[in-house]
């Protein structure tokens, strides 16, 4: 890996770390969250793949790399393509200009990371 790429499995393996430390002391309010996600990506008019696109959209546009890591996981879950995962960070691109080109080629890091 290159000097000062993301490591996106480290990140998401640091988070639940901490989120495992948090839930002793928060334990309501993070089951809370697991619920309200459990309803938001449910299949609907939307199915689960459509919407995890938008959330690593929402990702690269709030420039978070835990929710890229995350949401790179459930659409490689969800058996997402690479040209689905392109295309959608081509809107990142259309939509936020040069910061979400940043986070868009941060999450194609993560995409290809996370694969194997």
């Amino acid at each position: 890996m290159a000097q000062g790429t993301k490591d996106y499995s480290q990140i998401t393996g640091a988070i639940n770390e901490g989120l495992g430390g948090l839930r002793g002391h928060a334990g309501d309010t993070l089951a809370a969250f697991s619920n309200l996600s459990k309803a938001a990506t449910a299949d609907g008019a939307l199915d689960k793949k459509t919407k995890e696109l938008i959330a690593l959209a929402i990702g690269v546009a709030k420039q978070c790399d835990g929710c890229i890591g995350f949401h790179t996981k459930a659409l490689q879950r969800l058996g997402a393509t690479d040209e689905e995962v392109a295309e959608a960070l081509g809107m990142c691109v259309y939509m936020g200009g040069g910061p979400s080109l940043m986070y868009a080629a941060d999450a194609w890091t993560a995409w290809t990371q996370l694969k194997g």
